[in-house]
Protein backbone atom coordinates (compact mmCIF):
# COMPACT_ATOMS: atom_id res chain seq x y z
CA UNK A 1 0.00 0.00 0.00
CA UNK A 2 1.24 3.38 -1.08
CA UNK A 3 -0.01 7.22 -0.97
CA UNK A 4 -0.37 8.84 -4.04
CA UNK A 5 -0.02 13.17 -3.49
CA UNK A 6 -0.32 15.73 -6.13
CA UNK A 7 -0.65 19.55 -5.79
CA UNK A 8 -3.31 21.72 -6.73
CA UNK A 9 -1.91 22.70 -9.74
CA UNK A 10 -3.59 19.70 -11.27
CA UNK A 11 -6.77 21.63 -11.43
CA UNK A 12 -8.57 18.13 -10.66
CA UNK A 13 -11.73 18.80 -7.92
CA UNK A 14 -11.21 17.75 -4.86
CA UNK A 15 -13.93 15.61 -5.17
CA UNK A 16 -12.18 13.87 -7.87
CA UNK A 17 -9.08 12.99 -6.16
CA UNK A 18 -11.26 12.09 -3.12
CA UNK A 19 -12.32 9.06 -5.05
CA UNK A 20 -9.17 8.50 -6.65
CA UNK A 21 -7.45 8.12 -3.52
CA UNK A 22 -4.94 10.92 -3.99
CA UNK A 23 -4.09 13.41 -1.52
CA UNK A 24 -3.12 17.19 -2.57
CA UNK A 25 -1.50 20.10 -1.08
CA UNK A 26 -3.38 23.34 -1.93
CA UNK A 27 -2.10 26.78 -2.82
CA UNK A 28 -2.32 30.21 -2.12
CA UNK A 29 -3.38 33.02 -4.16
CA UNK A 30 -2.81 36.91 -3.08
CA UNK A 31 -6.11 39.14 -4.39
CA UNK A 32 -6.64 42.84 -3.39
CA UNK A 33 -4.15 42.23 -0.09
CA UNK A 34 -6.22 39.10 0.95
CA UNK A 35 -4.98 35.36 0.17
CA UNK A 36 -7.01 32.60 -0.84
CA UNK A 37 -6.81 28.97 -0.73
CA UNK A 38 -6.56 27.14 -3.89
CA UNK A 39 -8.76 24.04 -2.44
CA UNK A 40 -9.76 22.94 -5.90
CA UNK A 41 -13.65 23.71 -5.14
CA UNK A 42 -14.12 22.76 -1.76
CA UNK A 43 -14.69 26.50 -0.53
CA UNK A 44 -12.89 28.80 -3.15
CA UNK A 45 -15.37 31.12 -5.08
CA UNK A 46 -14.54 30.40 -8.59
CA UNK A 47 -17.05 32.32 -10.39
CA UNK A 48 -16.02 35.48 -8.35
CA UNK A 49 -12.69 34.85 -9.22
CA UNK A 50 -13.33 34.85 -12.97
CA UNK A 51 -14.87 37.85 -12.45
CA UNK A 52 -12.24 39.78 -11.32
CA UNK A 53 -9.92 38.04 -13.82
CA UNK A 54 -12.44 39.84 -15.92
CA UNK A 55 -11.81 43.16 -14.53
CA UNK A 56 -8.05 42.59 -15.32
CA UNK A 57 -7.30 42.26 -11.92
CA UNK A 58 -3.69 40.60 -11.24
CA UNK A 59 -3.94 37.44 -8.72
CA UNK A 60 -0.57 36.38 -8.03
CA UNK A 61 0.33 33.36 -6.27
CA UNK A 62 2.80 31.41 -3.96
CA UNK A 63 4.84 28.68 -4.25
CA UNK A 64 4.18 25.51 -1.48
CA UNK A 65 7.02 26.15 0.63
CA UNK A 66 9.35 23.31 2.43
CA UNK A 67 7.59 23.67 6.02
CA UNK A 68 4.10 23.07 3.85
CA UNK A 69 5.85 19.66 2.24
CA UNK A 70 7.18 18.38 5.41
CA UNK A 71 3.88 18.71 7.13
CA UNK A 72 2.16 17.10 4.45
CA UNK A 73 4.35 14.05 3.72
CA UNK A 74 5.50 13.54 7.84
CA UNK A 75 2.04 11.74 8.48
CA UNK A 76 2.65 9.14 6.00
CA UNK A 77 6.60 8.61 7.08
CA UNK A 78 4.95 8.01 10.49
CA UNK A 79 2.48 5.62 9.72
CA UNK A 80 5.65 3.97 7.28
CA UNK A 81 3.68 4.37 4.22
CA UNK A 82 5.43 4.71 0.85
CA UNK A 83 4.77 8.05 -0.95
CA UNK A 84 4.34 9.07 -4.73
CA UNK A 85 4.42 13.13 -4.94
CA UNK A 86 3.17 13.90 -8.31
CA UNK A 87 4.56 17.85 -8.69
CA UNK A 88 3.80 20.98 -10.87
CA UNK A 89 6.31 21.48 -13.28
CA UNK A 90 9.93 22.68 -11.36
CA UNK A 91 10.06 25.04 -15.15
CA UNK A 92 7.11 26.57 -14.06
CA UNK A 93 7.73 27.23 -9.99
CA UNK A 94 10.57 26.25 -7.28
CA UNK A 95 7.22 24.02 -5.28
CA UNK A 96 9.47 21.30 -6.92
CA UNK A 97 12.92 21.88 -5.16
CA UNK A 98 10.97 22.89 -2.10
CA UNK A 99 9.48 19.48 -2.10
CA UNK A 100 13.25 17.69 -2.94
CA UNK A 101 14.57 19.76 0.23
CA UNK A 102 11.56 18.66 2.39
CA UNK A 103 12.43 14.74 1.80
CA UNK A 104 15.91 15.54 2.43
CA UNK A 105 15.32 17.36 5.75
CA UNK A 106 12.84 14.43 6.87
CA UNK A 107 15.37 11.68 5.61
CA UNK A 108 17.92 12.80 8.25
CA UNK A 109 15.42 11.87 10.88
CA UNK A 110 14.07 8.95 8.78
CA UNK A 111 16.75 7.76 6.70
CA UNK A 112 14.39 4.96 5.51
CA UNK A 113 11.48 6.90 4.97
CA UNK A 114 9.79 6.23 1.64
CA UNK A 115 9.26 9.27 -0.73
CA UNK A 116 9.22 9.51 -4.21
CA UNK A 117 8.82 12.68 -6.25
CA UNK A 118 8.34 13.14 -9.65
CA UNK A 119 8.13 16.30 -11.56
CA UNK A 120 5.54 16.05 -13.97
CA UNK A 121 7.10 18.81 -16.38
CA UNK A 122 3.35 19.87 -16.68
CA UNK A 123 0.54 22.09 -15.18
CA UNK A 124 -2.90 22.08 -14.92
CA UNK A 125 -4.83 19.03 -16.69
CA UNK A 126 -1.55 18.09 -18.43
CA UNK A 127 -0.52 17.23 -14.06
CA UNK A 128 -3.98 16.35 -13.80
CA UNK A 129 -4.01 13.22 -16.60
CA UNK A 130 -1.17 11.80 -15.24
CA UNK A 131 -2.18 12.02 -11.91
CA UNK A 132 -5.30 10.02 -13.05
CA UNK A 133 -3.58 7.61 -14.58
CA UNK A 134 -1.09 6.77 -11.69
CA UNK A 135 -4.14 6.18 -9.37
CA UNK A 136 -5.91 4.15 -11.96
CA UNK A 137 -2.64 1.72 -12.23
CA UNK A 138 -2.11 2.36 -8.58
CA UNK A 139 -6.18 0.65 -7.92
CA UNK A 140 -4.96 -2.20 -10.85
CA UNK A 141 -2.59 -3.46 -8.52
CA UNK A 142 0.78 -1.73 -10.38
CA UNK A 143 3.58 -0.89 -7.43
CA UNK A 144 4.88 2.54 -6.78
CA UNK A 145 7.79 1.68 -8.70
CA UNK A 146 5.71 0.70 -12.42
CA UNK A 147 3.80 4.01 -11.84
CA UNK A 148 6.42 5.81 -11.52
CA UNK A 149 8.12 4.31 -14.43
CA UNK A 150 4.60 5.26 -16.33
CA UNK A 151 4.87 8.43 -15.62
CA UNK A 152 8.40 9.35 -16.43
CA UNK A 153 7.69 7.68 -19.77
CA UNK A 154 4.58 9.35 -19.91
CA UNK A 155 5.32 12.77 -19.29
CA UNK A 156 8.11 12.96 -22.02
CA UNK A 157 4.78 12.14 -24.10
CA UNK A 158 2.38 14.56 -23.03
CA UNK A 159 1.38 17.62 -25.34
CA UNK A 160 -0.23 20.84 -23.84
CA UNK A 161 -1.92 22.84 -26.25
CA UNK A 162 -2.70 26.52 -25.07
CA UNK A 163 -4.02 29.86 -26.32
CA UNK A 164 -5.18 33.29 -24.44
CA UNK A 165 -7.85 35.76 -25.01
CA UNK A 166 -5.92 38.17 -23.33
CA UNK A 167 -2.60 39.30 -24.16
CA UNK A 168 -2.10 42.75 -21.40
CA UNK A 169 -2.42 39.76 -18.59
CA UNK A 170 0.15 37.75 -19.69
CA UNK A 171 2.04 41.70 -20.27
CA UNK A 172 1.66 42.20 -17.02
CA UNK A 173 2.77 38.81 -15.98
CA UNK A 174 6.02 39.16 -17.90
CA UNK A 175 5.47 36.74 -20.30
CA UNK A 176 5.52 39.17 -23.65
CA UNK A 177 6.36 42.95 -24.20
CA UNK A 178 4.35 45.70 -23.14
CA UNK A 179 4.61 46.28 -27.17
CA UNK A 180 3.66 43.56 -28.11
CA UNK A 181 0.59 42.95 -25.93
CA UNK A 182 -0.47 46.56 -27.68
CA UNK A 183 0.28 45.69 -31.30
CA UNK A 184 -1.45 42.14 -30.57
CA UNK A 185 -4.68 43.60 -29.27
CA UNK A 186 -4.90 46.08 -32.10
CA UNK A 187 -4.56 43.16 -34.49
CA UNK A 188 -6.68 40.34 -32.66
CA UNK A 189 -3.20 38.21 -32.33
CA UNK A 190 -3.77 35.56 -30.08
CA UNK A 191 -1.37 33.62 -29.13
CA UNK A 192 -0.28 29.79 -29.74
CA UNK A 193 1.41 28.58 -26.52
CA UNK A 194 3.11 24.93 -25.28
CA UNK A 195 5.46 23.60 -22.77
CA UNK A 196 8.54 22.25 -24.13
CA UNK A 197 10.33 19.74 -22.61
CA UNK A 198 11.72 21.25 -19.83
CA UNK A 199 7.99 21.65 -18.59
CA UNK A 200 8.08 25.86 -19.73
CA UNK A 201 5.34 27.40 -21.49
CA UNK A 202 6.68 28.71 -24.64
CA UNK A 203 5.04 30.99 -27.02
CA UNK A 204 5.56 29.50 -30.32
CA UNK A 205 2.90 30.99 -32.96
CA UNK A 206 0.16 33.09 -33.37
CA UNK A 207 -3.38 33.28 -35.04
CA UNK A 208 -5.26 36.10 -36.67
CA UNK A 209 -8.65 36.05 -34.16
CA UNK A 210 -9.84 33.39 -31.37
CA UNK A 211 -11.47 31.28 -34.00
CA UNK A 212 -8.27 30.64 -35.85
CA UNK A 213 -6.39 30.10 -33.02
CA UNK A 214 -9.24 27.49 -31.57
CA UNK A 215 -8.69 25.52 -34.68
CA UNK A 216 -4.55 25.88 -34.53
CA UNK A 217 -4.71 24.06 -30.69
CA UNK A 218 -6.84 21.14 -32.65
CA UNK A 219 -4.90 20.77 -35.31
CA UNK A 220 -1.71 20.73 -33.08
CA UNK A 221 -3.35 18.31 -30.96
CA UNK A 222 -3.99 15.86 -34.00
CA UNK A 223 -0.06 16.29 -34.92
CA UNK A 224 1.80 13.04 -34.07
CA UNK A 225 -1.40 12.31 -31.62
CA UNK A 226 -1.20 8.74 -30.22
CA UNK A 227 -4.13 7.05 -28.75
CA UNK A 228 -1.68 3.88 -27.44
CA UNK A 229 -0.17 5.63 -24.58
CA UNK A 230 -3.35 7.04 -23.29
CA UNK A 231 -7.11 7.77 -25.07
CA UNK A 232 -7.91 10.49 -23.58
CA UNK A 233 -8.50 14.59 -24.39
CA UNK A 234 -8.11 16.92 -21.31
CA UNK A 235 -9.41 20.43 -21.63
CA UNK A 236 -9.27 23.07 -19.10
CA UNK A 237 -10.64 26.45 -19.23
CA UNK A 238 -11.32 29.99 -17.45
CA UNK A 239 -14.38 30.73 -18.67
CA UNK A 240 -15.71 31.61 -22.13
CA UNK A 241 -17.74 28.34 -22.72
CA UNK A 242 -19.16 28.89 -26.10
CA UNK A 243 -15.10 28.61 -27.09
CA UNK A 244 -14.94 25.41 -25.30
CA UNK A 245 -18.04 23.75 -26.35
CA UNK A 246 -16.70 24.74 -29.73
CA UNK A 247 -13.73 22.59 -29.35
CA UNK A 248 -15.70 19.52 -27.42
CA UNK A 249 -17.66 19.28 -30.87
CA UNK A 250 -15.11 19.29 -32.95
CA UNK A 251 -13.21 16.82 -30.77
CA UNK A 252 -15.94 14.46 -30.91
CA UNK A 253 -16.65 14.70 -34.58
CA UNK A 254 -13.75 13.95 -35.41
CA UNK A 255 -12.67 11.02 -32.23
CA UNK A 256 -16.32 10.02 -31.22
CA UNK A 257 -14.60 6.82 -29.23
CA UNK A 258 -12.32 8.81 -26.87
CA UNK A 259 -13.68 10.72 -23.70
CA UNK A 260 -12.96 13.80 -23.06
CA UNK A 261 -12.42 15.15 -19.40
CA UNK A 262 -12.81 18.98 -19.19
CA UNK A 263 -13.22 21.05 -15.67
CA UNK A 264 -12.78 25.02 -15.52
CA UNK A 265 -8.83 26.00 -15.29
CA UNK A 266 -7.68 26.25 -11.25
CA UNK A 267 -7.54 29.64 -10.34
CA UNK A 268 -3.90 29.42 -9.38
CA UNK A 269 -3.11 28.96 -13.31
CA UNK A 270 -5.63 31.20 -14.06
CA UNK A 271 -3.94 33.60 -12.54
CA UNK A 272 -1.18 33.75 -14.88
CA UNK A 273 -3.45 33.67 -17.89
CA UNK A 274 -6.18 35.23 -17.51
CA UNK A 275 -9.65 35.37 -17.86
CA UNK A 276 -10.51 33.03 -21.57
CA UNK A 277 -7.61 30.58 -21.56
CA UNK A 278 -8.06 27.67 -23.15
CA UNK A 279 -5.74 24.61 -23.28
CA UNK A 280 -6.12 21.12 -24.50
CA UNK A 281 -3.97 18.20 -23.55
CA UNK A 282 -3.02 14.89 -25.61
CA UNK A 283 -0.37 12.61 -25.52
CA UNK A 284 1.90 12.71 -28.57
CA UNK A 285 3.90 9.62 -30.33
CA UNK A 286 6.83 11.90 -30.46
CA UNK A 287 8.41 13.45 -27.04
CA UNK A 288 8.45 17.02 -26.94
Amino acid sequence: MYQIITDACCDLPAKALDQLGVAYIPMTIELDGKDYVDDLGQTFDYQWFLENLKENKQPTTSQINVGQYMMAFKPYVAKRMPLLYLAFSSGLSGSYNSAMQAIALIKEEVPDAEIYCVDTKAASLGQGMLVVQAATLQKEGQSIQEVIQWVETAKNHLRSWVTVDDLNHLERGGRISKTAATIGGLLNIKPIIHMDAEGKLQNVGKARGRKKALQTLLNETERNLDQTILNQFYLSHSGDEASVTEVVNQLQQRYPNTPITRYPLGPTIASHTGYGCIALFSMGSQER
